[in-house]
């Protein structure tokens, strides 16, 4: 399952695969990590 992140740090997008890999930026080593959110808003008519 490959997940998309950005670096806290470096601001650079990150795929990070669980199964192979870390939890770690590839181009600093940083590991705290932020989920991408997509941009679009999720409208849910109430009843």
């Amino acid at each position: 399952m490959i997940m998309g992140y950005y670096c806290a740090r470096c601001k650079h997008v990150v795929e990070i695969d669980y199964e192979t890999q870390g939890i770690r930026c590839n181009y600093c080593g940083y590991r705290i990590l932020i989920k991408e959110r997509p941009t679009m808003v999720k409208k849910v008519r109430a009843e």
